[in-house]
């Protein structure tokens, strides 16, 4: 699997993590150690972003936050979880349409190896 240049420099941050951690935590270990690595690394980012939707002209809170956007190109939507469910990839493909994004990261952080658990999306 081919990634871009900030992808590919996410991901080894996040293998940091996760080689440091391990399995098993909650999935706000892994965001506040995965935000630590991040700003280490001089990539631009925000956490816990909110996404309205859109509806006939009215922005929506419905609720919706992205665990991160970096560089202002790729969401990444962490999960703790025993497997990745299709509802998962539904709700970054949702993340990523209403962000107008193109490209989404799903990672579950519950998994021996990291590379296990991570699945790309792109629209």
């Amino acid at each position: 699997m081919e990634f871009d240049p900030v992808s590919q420099q996410v991901l080894g941050l996040m293998i940091e993590v996760h080689r440091h951690l391990g399995p098993g935590l909650l999935e706000s270990a892994y965001q506040a150690c995965l935000a630590y690595e991040l700003r280490s690394s001089g990539l631009s980012f925000a956490a816990e972003v909110s996404l309205p939707l859109r509806y006939k002209g009215l922005a929506l809170d419905c609720a919706y936050r992205m665990d991160f956007v970096i560089e202002d190109q790729l969401v990444l939507e962490l999960k703790s979880v025993d497997s990745l469910l299709p509802i998962h990839e539904a709700q970054l493909l949702t993340y990523l349409r209403l962000a107008r994004l193109k490209t989404g990261l799903l990672v579950n952080f519950n998994v021996p190896l990291l590379r296990q658990g991570i699945k790309r999306l792109v629209l």
